[in-house]
């Protein structure tokens, strides 16, 4: 069975293949950083991370790009508030957005952009927009898009325009044509900090949203590209907006295939600061370990809505250790250095998640070779190892974990230190991010400095 992709654009399940012979091209919106990370993101990022996974498990090359928001308005008030530069305060919250994605076992993109580093490109892909008149410059000085001028406007969203005016609240215009166009260009205003601006044509300003990704996609990816990625939420408008960007700009395909994960609730309820069930991932991590929270939410398919809570956090952990357990009951647990996926479970897990990256159907190969292994076949404790390792799963020393989850031994420990040494010497710099990434999502953090790398635990 080859892998199928439920693809939001065309609402089916379709054969998936890269455009260019064993290499897929993905990209995933990222974070606006402005506060810390929060469950939602969480789920997204370990949704895409899975896919990641499986992608290079099936033999593919990939290059993902999950991009940076380090722009917009929101950034901007926060960084005022707290007596800070824009980047101070971005850098500061990309640190702790790597630290959170990194104690849940999500591997780092192949290239993660920050929007200040692709303004030139943004303002490229403007200038081809106005020239193909898709794009107007209004008496305020913001550069809108002509969203009527678009003639595949509402395609991924399923809605027509006429459709999409019946939703408005309120029809402001302001200076725009119409209410259903989108900014792509800020003009600066006049009590904005001096770095929230760039020089253009169009006068000082700074990018809308949505041009953001367009840009960064494209220039990373080139087009069309094979996946797309991102929350349920951002289905519309910020995906509509960058299909009616790029191909406006193009006139040709954007994106293959569109994926979007499922929303997030809390106790089933959508998770809301006003309801005060808002959780940051750091809030999480502080009762419960990331390969708990991994594993909660790889048990639950990436498209169908996610329910948190407590108390499923707790079977959750449960479950796990009945996992590490098996593994504990095997002994000394031999690495597989190919998985046969000829073997019936291994046959079982890849049909599972080439069946649109059903993870439910996945876990339960894992159950089942749990449950083979304490019924006497301590010799499928290494495949239950190898293919839990697919999907960041199942990794640390069984002992030291059913302990409390503590982390890795110091043995292990070392040896990923000497595994990442000599990664970055043979200049095999993915593979290096990637140990110290699966570390830190154990609860090692990795100091490099003149005399060597040492370590301590999170």
């Amino acid at each position: 069975m080859s892998l199928r992709i439920h693809n939001t654009l065309t609402r089916r399940q379709e054969d998936f293949s890269p455009l260019e012979p064993g290499h897929v091209r993905m990209y995933v919106c990222g974070i606006t950083v402005y506060d810390l990370c929060h469950l939602g993101h969480a789920r997204m990022i370990l949704a895409f991370d899975m896919v990641y996974r499986w992608l290079m498990a099936s033999g593919w090359r990939v290059t993902y790009v999950r991009n940076i928001t380090d722009i917009e308005d929101k950034i901007i008030k926060r960084a005022l508030e707290r007596g800070l530069s824009i980047r101070q305060l971005t850098d500061q919250l990309i640190t702790a957005m790597h630290r959170d994605f990194g104690a849940l076992g999500a591997l780092p993109p192949t290239h993660e952009p920050r929007a200040t580093d692709y303004v030139p490109q943004m303002l490229g892909l403007i200038d081809k927009l106005q020239a193909k008149g898709l794009a107007y410059q209004a008496e305020g000085g913001d550069v809108n898009y002509a969203v009527r001028r678009f003639a595949g406007y509402g395609k991924l969203s399923g809605k027509s325009l006429d459709e999409l005016r019946a939703g408005e609240r309120v029809a402001v215009l302001g200076d725009k044509e119409d209410p259903l166009d989108f900014v792509l260009w800020k003009s600066a205003k006049p009590d904005e900090p001096a770095d929230a601006t760039w020089p253009s044509r169009y006068g000082p300003g700074r990018p809308g949203w949505h041009i953001e990704c367009s840009a960064m996609s494209c220039a990373l990816l080139g087009e069309p590209f094979d996946i797309h990625g991102g929350g349920m939420d951002l289905q519309f408008p910020h995906h509509e907006n960058e299909i009616a960007q790029s191909e406006g700009a193009s006139g040709s395909e954007f994106v293959r295939t569109w994926m979007h994960n499922g929303f997030l609730n809390v106790d089933d309820t959508k998770m809301s600061k006003s309801l005060g069930n808002f959780f940051t991932i750091q809030d999480v991590l502080q009762h419960f370990d990331g390969e708990t929270v991994r594993f909660f939410m790889l048990r639950t398919h990436y498209r169908s809505p996610f329910n948190f809570s407590d108390q499923l956090l707790e079977e959750t952990r449960t479950a796990l250790k009945r996992l590490y357990t098996a593994l504990q009951t095997a002994g000394d647990v031999p690495a597989l250095g190919t998985i046969d996926w000829d073997e019936p479970r291994a046959a079982a897990f890849k049909a599972s998640m080439d069946d649109d990256f059903n993870t439910p159907g996945a876990v339960a190969v894992l159950f089942d070779l749990a449950g083979s292994v304490n019924r006497g076949a301590p010799g499928d404790a290494a495949l239950l190892k190898a293919l839990g390792g697919v999907l960041g799963l199942l990794q640390q020393a069984p002992g030291v974990y059913l302990q409390g989850g503590g982390g890795l031994d110091e043995a292990t420990i070392l040896q990923n230190i000497a595994a990442r040494a000599a990664a970055k010497q043979a200049r095999d710099f993915a593979l290096a991010d990637r140990i110290r990434a699966e570390l830190m999502a154990q609860g090692v953090e990795l100091k490099d400095s003149a005399q060597g790398t040492t370590w301590v635990r999170t």
